[in-house]
């Protein structure tokens, strides 16, 4: 049971990840009608922001200190960082060490200004356009942003590390009852499962308890009456990409410390998560949400040793087996809108 649980756990950790970017996803395509493969580049943007917020923290200038000598007895010369210098060593080596989750400050603004360029600038030119002209031009604008991330961060992963006080483990074990050290599971991932529940929430909250939010999902189910009702719909529309892309870039901020932000990081995510809003139901946001977290689960249980040794490379297609066999049964997807898919 223990073994269990633990998957689950994990299998919550990375379906974290995908019912993030996929509500965003999902978002845009709801209200837009857009497909957007410049979805995962948004994610790698957001951890890039955790990147640079790092190094921006690090920036450091030369001094000599007297008190240590090199083996000739020359003084030493010591990199202080500027934020040591002005916040004091402790504030300043505390918000060294919380550069990760202050990157969340940083990048929201930032996100909803590259959500609002990449909107105004190229999507809304293809909104009448068919499928296929979206999907080239997003794809072609994901391979854009990639390179340029790679230009000017290198190809190679760069780490971001949680906090010190929430990089290590925590016993679970027993607070679910079993032995100690049944269940030793690292403290970040229980944080970043526990960001997704607070987004997602928050982004539900949005839609279904605000003016603005009750709005959209009125020009979600019909845009044309609502605009004849005097609403510019386009603009709030805007303003949800916007957010769609804030979404996106606040799970790559704190996925950074799971895995080290690189280049293509957001080209790994992308098929997957259009696979988990096909699952869930394309324009539904429970259904997104809801194949997330159970794609993320079967994917654990499908990366254990038993599974592996049983089905070699079960774990790099279970996501296509299921998606397979619920656009068989039930071509709409979990949650999807009847009709929907099932022309």
């Amino acid at each position: 049971m223990d073994a269990i649980l633990l998957q689950i756990l994990n299998g919550l950790d990375k379906g974290s990840a995908y019912a993030l970017i996929a509500l965003g996803l999902t978002l845009i395509f709801g209200t837009l009608g857009v497909v957007n493969f410049a979805h995962g580049a948004l994610f790698m943007i957001g951890a890039f922001c955790a990147v640079t917020l790092q190094k921006i923290f690090n920036l450091s200038y030369e001094v000599v200190d007297e008190t240590q000598t090199d083996f000739l007895g020359n003084p030493l010369k010591v990199k202080t960082p500027y934020v040591e210098s002005w916040f004091g060593p402790e504030l300043g080596a505390t918000i060294i060490d919380w550069s990760v989750p202050l990157a969340i400050l940083f990048a929201i603004p930032i996100m909803l200004m590259v959500g609002y360029v990449m909107e105004r600038g190229l999507i809304k030119h293809f909104y009448k356009r068919p499928h296929a002209d979206q999907i080239l031009v997003t794809f072609g604008l994901a391979i854009v942003l990639q390179e340029i991330i790679k230009y000017f961060f290198g190809a190679n992963p760069i780490q971001t590390p949680p906090p010190e006080a929430l990089s290590g483990s925590v016993d679970l074990g027993v607070a679910f009852g079993f032995d100690p050290n049944a269940i030793i599971y690292p403290i970040w991932r229980l944080v970043y499962f526990l960001f997704a529940v607070v987004i997602i929430g928050g982004v539900f909250s949005f839609l279904q308890f605000t003016t603005f939010g009750m709005v959209v999902r009125a020009g979600m189910a019909d845009r044309e009456t609502v605009g004849l009702l005097g609403i510019n719909i386009d603009r709030r529309f805007t303003i949800m990409f916007g957010i769609a892309a804030a979404v996106a870039g606040l799970a790559g901020v704190m996925y950074g410390p799971l895995n080290p932000p690189n280049y293509h990081m957001g080209m790994d995510f992308l098929v997957l998560s259009f696979v988990v809003v096909v699952v869930g139901g394309m324009g539904s946001l429970p259904g997104a949400v809801l194949a997330g977290f159970l794609l993320g689960i079967l994917e654990s249980f499908a990366s254990t040793t038993w599974a592996t040794t049983t089905i070699p490379g079960i774990n790099q297609i279970i996501i296509y087996l299921v998606a397979i066999i619920v656009l068989l049964t039930r071509p709409r997807g979990l949650m999807g809108r009847k009709g929907v898919m099932e022309e």
